[in-house]
Formats: C-alpha cells, sequence, structure tokens
C-alpha cells in the first residue's frame, strides 16, 4: 500500500493516500487478533477465576481511553511515525524522543518472543513433542527466514495468516453458540468470580496480561500518511476495530470458560485447544491447533518485522550506529538489523515464559501510553489549521493515569518482568551513547536528526 509520489507543491516524496476507511477498520481489527488470546486467556483465568471475560472487558475500557488520544493526535498530525512523532513534539526532547522508540521496538521483540514461546507450547505438541524452547528457536528461525526474504513476502503472508487467525476465533465463538443453544456447558461459571488476591487485585492482574491481547491498535497510526481522509476516518476505524476486537475476544472468554474448568485453562499453553476438544460442535483439534500456530506465527512475524525495520530507520538517521543499516546486496532488507533483534528475541525466549514476556511488553507500552496521554494534552497548546477528532480532555486524563497505575507493582506483576524491561532499556541507553560519542570522534555529533521530527 505504501506507493511513494512526488508532492506537487513541496517536491518531496509523501506516501500515496489509498487506504479507505473500510481497510483501515480491518487492518486494526487484523493488528489486534493474534497470539494474546490463544495463549493468555487461560492465564488470565488465573486471577479472576470463572469469569474471565471481564478483564477483557475492562481493559478494552482502559485501551479507549488511550485511543482517544492517539485519535487525536493522528488527526493533527497524520504522519507515519507514531508516539516517536508525538513525543517529539510535545516535549522536544531528543533523548526521550528515542527511548519512546526503543520502548516501542523492544515492545514488539517481547511481543515475539511471548508468541514464540506459546507456539512451542501444547498447540505444536499435537504435532510432535518438543521441549517448549526448542518449539520456540525453531520457530524463531522460521521467522527470521521470512523476515529476512523481503518485505512484500512478509506483507503477503501477513495478509493470509490474519485471516486464518480471525477464522480461528470465530470457530471458538460458533463453539459457544452451539453449546448454548444444545445447553451444553456450564454457563454459570462465567459469573462465577474467584481472585487469588482479592477483587480489586484481581481484576487488576487480570486485566494488566489481558491489556496484552489488544496491543496493536496503536500500530494503526503508521498508516495515517496513507490513509485518504485520516481525519474522518481513523477516529471510526479506530474505534470500531477496538470494539470489534473486544467483542470477539468476550465471546471466546465467555466459550472458554463456559466449556473448560479454570484450573484446566490456566495450566494449559493452549487453552483454546482445550474448548475445541469438548466441544459438542465437532471440529478437528489438529486443524484448530495449526490454526493457532499460524496465528501466533503471525503475531510473531509482524513484531520481528516491525522491530528490524525501527532498529534500521534509526540507524539511516544517525541515531543508532551505523552498522544497524546495510542492507543485504541480493534480498534488499537490513540483516544486521534482523540479527539485532532476532538475538535480543533468543535470549528473551531462553530466559522468559509465555506470560512473562507479554506482561513486559504491556509494561513498556503502557509507559509509552502513558507519555502519549501527557503529550495530547500538552500538545493542546500547538492548534493546526484542518479539522480534527478532539478528545474530552478528562479521557487522555484519565488514561495516563490508568497507564501508569496498570504500570505499578500493585498489579501482581513479578519483579523478573520490571528487570527485564530495564535491561532492555538500558541496551537503547548504551546505544545511544556509544553511537553520539563513535561520532563525536568521527568529527561531529549527526544524530540532529533526533531533534527534528521523526521521518516518515
Amino acid at each position: 500500500m505504501a506507493e511513494a509520489v512526488v508532492g506537487s507543491e513541496t517536491g518531496k516524496q509523501s506516501l500515496k493516500r489509498v487506504i479507505g476507511r473500510k481497510v483501515l477498520l480491518l487492518f486494526v481489527v487484523g493488528d489486534i487478533l493474534g497470539a494474546g488470546i490463544y495463549a493468555l486467556v487461560g492465564k488470565v483465568a488465573g486471577y479472576v477465576g470463572g469469569a474471565l471475560w471481564l478483564p477483557f472487558l475492562v481493559a478494552f475500557v482502559l485501551a479507549a481511553l488511550t485511543a482517544t488520544a492517539y485519535a487525536e493526535l493522528v488527526g493533527k498530525y497524520p504522519r507515519a511515525a507514531g508516539a516517536a512523532l508525538y513525543a517529539n513534539k510535545a516535549f522536544g526532547v531528543p533523548f526521550v524522543t528515542f527511548m519512546v522508540a526503543f520502548a516501542v521496538l523492544m515492545s514488539g521483540i517481547t511481543s515475539a518472543s511471548a508468541a514464540a514461546r506459546a507456539f512451542g507450547g501444547n498447540y505444536l505438541g499435537e504435532f510432535v513433542t518438543l521441549p517448549t524452547v526448542v518449539g520456540a528457536l525453531i520457530f524463531l528461525g522460521l521467522v527470521t527466514l521470512v523476515n529476512f526474504a523481503g518485505i512484500s513476502e512478509s506483507v503477503r503472508v501477513n495478509v493470509v495468516l490474519t485471516i486464518i487467525e480471525a477464522f480461528g476465533l470465530l470457530v471458538i465463538v460458533a463453539i459457544g453458540i452451539y453449546a448454548l443453544v444444545s445447553g451444553e456447558g456450564e454457563p454459570a461459571r462465567a459469573v462465577q468470580f474467584h481472585p487469588v488476591n482479592g477483587a480489586f487485585l484481581g481484576v487488576l492482574g487480570g486485566t494488566a496480561l489481558a491489556f496484552y491481547s489488544l496491543l496493536g491498535f496503536e500500530d494503526s497510526v503508521n498508516l495515517a500518511e496513507e490513509c485518504r481522509d485520516p481525519q474522518r476516518d481513523f477516529p471510526r476505524a479506530l474505534f470500531g476495530g477496538l470494539t470489534v476486537a473486544a467483542l470477539i475476544y468476550m465471546a471466546v472468554a465467555f466459550t472458554a470458560t463456559m466449556l473448560v474448568d479454570t484450573r484446566t485453562l490456566t495450566e494449559s499453553t493452549g487453552p483454546l485447544l482445550e474448548v475445541v476438544k469438548v466441544a459438542g460442535l465437532a471440529f478437528p483439534p489438529k486443524l484448530f491447533a495449526l490454526i493457532a500456530l499460524l496465528a501466533v506465527g503471525n503475531t510473531a512475524l509482524i513484531n520481528m518485522l516491525m522491530a528490524s525495520r525501527l532498529v534500521y530507520g534509526m540507524a539511516r538517521e544517525g541515531i543508532v550506529p551505523g552498522v544497524f543499516a546495510a542492507v543485504h546486496h541480493r534480498r534488499s532488507t537490513p540483516w544486521v538489523a534482523i540479527l539485532f533483534t532476532v538475538g535480543i528475541a533468543v535470549a528473551l525466549v531462553v530466559t522468559g515464559d509465555v506470560s512473562g514476556l507479554a506482561d513486559t511488553t504491556v509494561l513498556l507500552l503502557l509507559c509509552v501510553f502513558a507519555l502519549v496521554n501527557v503529550a495530547v494534552l500538552v500538545l493542546r497548546k500547538d492548534p493546526v489549521e484542518h479539522g480534527h477528532y478532539r478528545a474530552p480532555s478528562w479521557m487522555p486524563a484519565l488514561g495516563a493515569v490508568v497507564c501508569v497505575a496498570l504500570a505499578l507493582p500493585v498489579t501482581g506483576r513479578g519483579g523478573e518482568v520490571y528487570l527485564r524491561a530495564g535491561v532492555l532499556l538500558v541496551v537503547g541507553v548504551v546505544l545511544w551513547f556509544a553511537n553520539r560519542v563513535f561520532l563525536r570522534a568521527k568529527g561531529g555529533w549527526r544524530g540532529r536528526s533526533s531533534e527534528r521530527e521523526p521521518s516518515a
């Protein structure tokens, strides 16, 4: 979709505006649906018991608060740079802008690592018995090969996998409808609330993890420059996509808890496979396991693709060492950036589990979301000439508070999650200062591009 054209007025290249509201809506839904619901619905049940749909509902409401900030900022600045652009405009501190971009980058790698761990679990176990780590590493290797093959090949694979993963979730919804009509399962279990650490902390912890399943809506801002009418279409597609995804997730969660006991869901690394196995509406478990594996693969592919291109883009701008901008002479892919990102992913897969890596992803993005919510209020002093969506001030303000609250240890998040996130951010700090020292030694700090608006 990203076709470069020459602007008639400025003479600069811009992206062709070809994306309409329906396509944008499908992109938002497709970007949200993925490994989260396939892998973590059982882990969420561990926090609240049978009423596991509740954290997904709360997570949707809280995500919608931050979505209002993104909707306003995209309308004001319809450019393909996202949170880094907003942080740069609001705060004007190059290091802060870089750390926002790097946090987004690392969240993509941790998300892909969580997907890899999910791939190596019960879903893969339907076909072959391998240690989870071994299956995850083989999976990362396959994703890396697709990433290395080229962007056009990766996008084609992504489109196919998005359709497949959506179909898998609709199968679970159909199973739930059939179960209700035929009187199967225990619908009453869906209202049984048995939080381990009390009602408030149980819902808070479950919501913090369920939030992972709704991530992806923020990625759609990178299509702003290719939308025909971003001021009008983007808010509707963003809120519509979030709503559709949330309804699907709640229906899946209700079906899961109605047909499978909480303990089985909590202990399984393939919770939706457990649903298929006990369903009265027959569906081949192996076929569903394959669908789940492809869905998990899609999440990892999207995130590793994004991460490697972000590293490459930073290197091109002189923000991180230039070696990461190396492009393979035959495949025209950023092979050094790909190796760097997959190297970090391998380390994460070996040292973390699905829920811990998913929680790290959430923690990193909650910090980014908090800044975006503050940025939209700061940038109210920077009016633009064209009309755009304006969020009610209380929504991003509350969104910032909520993001900070969900990032706190009160959610029950383990210390290893904070340690992992801290180490990843330290990598960014080291890259920033190492690059600055190196460039100064060569005759001048060229990182001034980071002081401008991030390149589209």
